[in-house]
């Protein structure tokens, strides 16, 4: 028998670096050493108090469902939370606990995007935004972000996508893959855009806490942006909780509950006692969030310098996040090519930059969360294998 697959889900693209990662686990059973630079995922512990509060609630007996939107407690911690660090007024009615950040990004594109729509989303950029935006039936409007510290975004390329099909505008800062913070009078240009076409905004700003000089600036405090802006920040990147699956949405009041709808109907809820300790996270100390974006700014200049010494390499040095964006056109190597050597000969894990959307092609994305003397060796092996 043959199942007929909706168009919707063959439209639907995956995300490269857990294939990479699949594939360098492979190697690893075979006795290779992989020096891991492909996923997005802290190499730090997860907060010792953070795993005593989730202890204590497991022992407090908070093992049934919660509500669909999340527990109120956490829904008002992130509701100070996000105040304190966007300066806005943000309601717990606002906010959606979801498992993950990546259902934000798909309850945003159900609730708003129907078939003929037109998004604008970074290209280069994380993958399920294209990915959505073609399962969806919409028409795409990649737009290129910039990245890092020499290549600015283009605003008036942005300006000029933008028309009366444009539904939805996704904005990444700091982003993936590369390393982009975007500055007060890009925010305040690109808030003034979606103010003039009626455009709302998904800002991804998990990297928020992750910078390396510049500061965070939510688009949704500028003008006319609180009723059109959602944020989606979560728990993974911060507090080095991937496996904890958490993340929220702030959104407006009349969305809001379209995402309780939303979550009602595919998840259920949250894990519970998950939830109790992410009001730990936000509450608890800082030191070793601190501690961890110190380690990440020491790591970030090793790899970006390193691959900067290969001949034929360029990278922007990245202003957030934990990724670079190296540019591998002057070795006069296929980027796909190049990153699968590296894994297959070299021992590096590393993701291809065409995974990010076109954008990408001719780069590679290197992740700066491993040991820095393991990120050093990465780079001594990508220039012996290019003969450098």
């Amino acid at each position: 028998m043959s199942i007929p697959i909706a168009e919707r889900c063959r439209r639907m693209g995956t995300e490269a670096a857990f294939r990479v990662f699949a594939r360098a686990k492979a190697l690893e059973a075979d006795g290779r050493d992989v020096i891991h630079l492909e996923m997005g995922e802290p190499d730090f512990p997860t907060p010792e108090f953070i795993k005593d509060a989730c202890r204590d609630a497991l022992a407090a007996g908070h093992t049934g469902y919660a509500p669909a939107s999340g527990l109120p407690a956490l829904r008002a911690g992130i509701a100070r939370y996000v105040a304190r660090t966007r300066g806005i007024d943000v309601e717990p009615a606002q906010v959606v606990i979801t498992p993950g950040g990546k259902p934000v990004i798909f309850y945003t594109y159900l609730a708003l995007v129907e078939p003929g729509d037109e998004v604008i989303y970074p290209d280069p950029g994380f993958p399920i935004f294209e990915s959505m935006t073609d399962a969806l039936g919409a028409t795409r409007r990649p737009w290129h972000p910039g990245s890092g510290t020499d290549t600015r975004p283009d605003l008036d390329a942005l300006g000029a996508l933008m028309g009366p099909r444009t539904k939805l505008l996704v904005i990444n800062s700091p982003g993936n893959p590369t390393g982009v913070v975007y500055r007060k009078e890009e925010i305040e240009r690109i808030a003034a855009l979606c103010v003039q076409h009626d455009v709302v905004c998904l800002s991804d700003e998990i990297y928020s806490r992750i910078l390396f000089g510049p500061e965070h600036l939510s688009i949704a405090a500028e003008p006319g942006m609180a009723e059109r802006t959602i944020i989606l920040d979560g728990f993974s990147k911060t507090w080095s909780m991937t496996g904890w699956r958490l993340g929220y949405a702030v959104a407006p009041a009349e969305l809001a509950p379209v995402y309780e709808k939303l979550m009602t109907n595919s998840n259920s809820c949250a894990v519970n006692f998950v939830q109790h300790a992410a009001l730990a996270a936000l509450e608890g100390p800082t030191e070793e969030v601190d501690a961890m974006v110190q380690a990440f700014a020491a790591r970030c200049d090793a790899l970006v310098d390193g691959l900067s010494a290969i001949p034929g390499v360029t990278c922007d040095r990245p202003e957030g996040s934990f990724f670079a964006f190296a540019d591998v056109r002057g070795t006069g190597q296929d980027a796909r090519a190049l990153a699968e050597r590296l894994l297959e000969e070299a021992g590096v894990a590393c993701v291809e930059g065409p995974a990010f959307g076109e954008g990408g092609e001719g780069c590679i994305r290197f992740s700066f969360a491993a040991d820095i003397e393991r990120i050093r060796e990465a780079t001594r092996r990508m220039a012996a294998l290019l003969g450098a």
